[in-house]
């Protein structure tokens, strides 16, 4: 370009063709306004009832050029009516395959049609999953609408394989999975042979096989309700949800075709491939994704419940060590240890009769009696000597009686002190018996969980 042809456009000579482009990008972007409240319409009115608008779309409404989202609208539409979209579907993947197929599936899936989508439009709209990298939002809204059934048995087979195929848990902590499948724990759980020795119930080597045991009873009950309220919902499947987590689901889809269209707004953070299925296991989640995650997270489940079973399986220990009364003592199964017991009651009998010394009070007050007494025959006035005689002593008297009450109430609690330690380490003798017998029977049930739960984490979620 020359300098004068250069000032040409600038000065307007060739304001007509500049004038043209500025014309033709204000249609388009009309166009594409126009497209989008149509698409919207469209969309409200298939999801409403599953049946399209009666008119045929006005071409400008669907012809945009270069713009996915306009052949896309028009191959819904003729899906939807049971038509050929053979052209407008090759037209809408040459200029975008991954968004059309993922506007295609989520879009049939809300109105109740995700069966007449093809089988490869889920492997190109949900791509590849990845534990270095977020879901999208795309995938999730695929993930949530085919284990909800949207794509039928196909689609869930889909999805479970792309889940298998990341191998999620061996990149997460097994107490994640066993926390987020039960939650609520309690601090500390008292088998009923040790409910009158609290005490015992806290030591390590009694608590850890009861606590395993409960653990994994939680464990299976959790398991259990997955799999029977999936059941049920198969069962009753014209019975809605009616809960939180599927409105969110339908929200989550609802989401995404609104980006997709263009009339939503920015993507909000989404979460890890971990932290969804952490939440699908959680209590609350629907029971489609509950069983989706669980199905994922199976191979830790069931080491995890290996684990918990084996560790109800350990034999109580040979002796252990119990405070009583302050003092530790050594619990055999024969009985208490001697030399502890022995040594408690030694600090016990120590600790009962404090040394009080002797009563030097009372024997001041008594000499003084007996020389004030004295004092009475020998002094010229005996009256004064003679009334603090009988007082005098009587005081000293009433020491020396005072001490003695006190000595023997020592002597009683003593006695009080060292018959409880023996009862009580008798009784914590007998709780530990009665805990081995229990133990038994624990193990035993551990076994049966642990067989249940693995018949569950077999079965598996059902495709249909």
């Amino acid at each position: 370009m020359t300098e004068s042809h250069y000032a040409d456009v600038v000065t307007g000579h060739n304001f007509g063709e500049f004038s043209a482009l500025s014309t033709d990008l204000t249609a388009d972007a009309h166009a594409r306004a126009e497209l989008r409240r149509y698409a919207e319409a469209l969309l409200a009115s298939l999801t409403a009832d599953a049946t399209c608008p009666a008119s045929t779309p006005p071409p400008e409404f669907t012809d945009v050029p270069g713009y996915w989202l306009a052949p896309a609208v028009e191959a819904l539409r003729l899906i939807t009516s049971g038509e050929d979209a053979l052209e407008p579907l090759g037209r809408a993947a040459q200029l975008d395959d991954r968004r059309t197929a993922l506007f295609l599936c989520l879009a049939l899936a809300a109105c109740g049609q995700g069966d007449r989508i093809h089988a490869s439009w889920l492997g190109i709209a949900f791509g590849e999953l990845s534990l270095d990298r977020q879901v999208t939002h795309g995938q999730r809204a695929l993930w949530l609408a085919a284990a909800r059934g949207a794509y039928g048995p196909a689609g869930k087979i889909f999805v479970l394989r792309r889940l298998d195929a990341v191998a999620v848990p061996s990149r997460c902590d097994p107490d994640h999975w066993l926390s987020a499948l039960t939650p609520h724990e309690p601090s500390m759980v008292v088998p009923p042979s040790l409910v009158d020795f609290p005490e015992l119930a806290e030591l390590p080597e009694l608590a850890q096989p009861v606590e395993a045991a409960a653990q994994l009873t939680r464990l299976l009950g959790r398991c259990t309700e997955i799999t029977t309220a999936k059941a049920a919902a198969k069962e009753a499947p014209d019975v809605p949800e009616g809960t939180a987590a599927a409105a969110r689901v339908k929200d989550e889809q609802s989401a995404v075709l609104r980006q997709l269209i263009g009339s939503g707004g920015a993507e909000t953070p989404t979460s890890s491939l971990t932290q969804h299925l952490l939440t699908d296991l959680r209590p609350g989640s629907t029971p489609a994704l509950a069983a989706l995650a669980l199905h994922v997270a199976a191979p830790i489940v069931r080491s995890a419940a290996e684990d918990l079973a084996k560790a109800t399986q350990v034999s109580p220990p040979d002796s252990v060590t119990l405070p009583l009364l302050g003092h530790r003592v050594m619990l055999r199964p024969e009985g208490p240890d001697p030399e502890s017991l022995a040594a408690a009651e030694e600090r016990i009998t120590m600790e009962g009769v404090p040394d009080r010394g002797r009563p030097w009070l009372a024997f001041a007050l008594l000499t003084l009696g007996v020389v004030a007494l004295v004092a009475a025959f020998v002094t010229p006035v005996p009256l004064l000597p003679a009334v603090l005689a009988p007082a005098l002593g009587g005081a000293g008297a009433h020491q020396l009686w005072h001490r003695h009450r006190r000595e023997r109430a020592d002597a009683e609690y003593v006695t009080t002190q060292l018959s409880e330690l023996r009862e009580l380490a008798d009784g914590a003798v007998w709780a530990l018996h009665e805990y081995a017998r229990e133990a038994e029977k624990r193990a035993q049930g551990a076994t049966s969980d642990l067989a249940e739960l693995n018949r569950l984490l077999r079965r598996g979620p059902r495709a249909g």
